[in-house]
């Protein structure tokens, strides 16, 4: 990934710690980028936040020492960015090695496993 550009919100789900710290620092919450990578906080994780219970929030917020307010703003740019995917918002890039003849199929069959993948972790209990 370029360390000069945040990562595509489209390919959240396979972020790198890293990536996650770029995308930390766009959304002006870069004072939490070291304790989430030490706590190896990536693309899955982030993923799987939407299914933590009270404690595991809890616990989550006391590992990174993280305000409130803080909290409340990472999920709701997390939601932010599934809700983009959902509605087919978010641009799908072409893979560099796709044959240009291929290229609007695979977009398209992006976007659909993407957003297919965002209304799963919605309707998970």
């Amino acid at each position: 990934m370029n360390e000069e550009r945040p990562p595509e919100p489209l390919d959240f789900f396979i972020w790198t710690v890293e990536d996650v710290g770029l995308w930390l620092e766009d959304i002006n919450l870069g004072g939490y980028r070291q304790v989430f990578k030490e706590n190896g906080v990536n693309g899955e994780y982030l993923e799987g936040m939407s299914m933590f219970t009270t404690e595991q929030i809890l616990r989550f917020i006391r590992r990174c020492h993280m305000k409130w307010g803080d909290f409340i703003t990472l999920c709701k740019e997390l939601r932010r960015i599934k809700v983009a995917c959902l509605k087919g918002e978010q641009k799908v890039r072409s893979p560099w090695w796709a044959p240009s003849c291929l290229s609007v199929v695979f977009v398209k069959v992006a976007k659909r496993n993407r957003q297919s993948r965002v209304v799963s972790l919605k309707l998970e209990p």
